[in-house]
């Protein structure tokens, strides 16, 4: 349901592979991502992870409506909880995150691709969310992290209309961070990971935690954060791995220590 391959050096990916539902957000299959999601945080080697599903169809199509019909309302309200918990572990991840969109991504779908770092796009997705459309709306992250992303007005849009959107106007509004060609997608990923693992993995975290945490607040706030973020590179022996290979002009080994 879930598949994790780290056979890349310090890059996890995740696949989600339940073609036949459209990748939908099953409890098993939530539970299976958990799982999945709680084993690289707790490996050290990991630097950088990429979330993409099998084929070009589907990324994620968000909840699984089929579950849910069987559903009381308070069933409903703790799955759509579920799903927030879910992708707020993503976000917390401590490494950065890239959501290879391989296919359409919709509603839960999408709010699950907004909790990652980066996202690329294979060229003919769709992306949206339609939950008003259901008389609902996004629940778990997507009114909070969209606007966050790609400003009040151009949320406002999206989840008022419910309509999705193509992989070329994601990217104009800043709503992903490239297109690639779906035969390219996973490798193009896999550049930008590589890009992205080669460096101090404290520093990444550091990075990641200072940008999360400062967006949420005041600037004065924001740069103690920062300031903080800082200080927690400066006793490493990353640091000093760096300043060698700098003045030895070679690549450095970062280790995470």
């Amino acid at each position: 349901m879930i598949n994790l391959d780290m056979k890349y050096e310090n890059i996890a990916v995740i696949t989600l592979n339940r073609p036949e539902a459209a990748n939908a957000l099953s409890k098993p299959f939530l539970q299976s991502l958990s799982e999945k999601l709680s084993q690289i945080q707790k490996n050290p080697s990991i630097h950088c992870a990429i979330i993409t599903g099998t084929g070009t169809k589907a990324f994620c199509a968000g909840a699984d409506l089929k579950e849910r019909k069987e559903m009381s309302e308070k069933q409903v309200v703790e799955a759509v909880q579920y799903i927030g918990e879910t992708v707020t572990a993503i976000e917390n991840l401590r490494m950065p995150v890239i959501a290879a969109l391989n296919g359409t991504a919709v509603g839960g779908g999408l709010e699950l691709a907004l909790a990652c770092d980066l996202r690329i796009a294979a060229s003919h997705v769709n992306l949206g969310l339609p939950e008003t459309s259901l008389a609902i709306i996004p629940g778990a992250g997507g009114t909070q992290r969209l606007a966050r992303l790609i400003g009040l007005g151009q949320a406002k849009r999206l989840i008022y209309t419910a309509k999705p959107i193509t992989a070329q106007e994601a990217l104009d509004i800043g709503l992903v961070e490239e297109i690639a060609d779906k035969e390219v997608l996973l490798q193009t990923a896999l550049t930008l990971a590589r890009t992205i693992a080669k460096n101090g993995p404290i520093a990444l975290k550091q990075a990641k935690i200072a940008i999360n945490k400062g967006i949420e607040t005041d600037m004065s706030t924001a740069l103690t954060i920062e300031h903080l973020a800082y200080l927690e590179t400066i006793p490493t022996l990353d640091r000093q791995e760096g300043l060698q290979a700098f003045r030895e002009k070679r690549t450095p080994s970062y280790q995470g220590k």
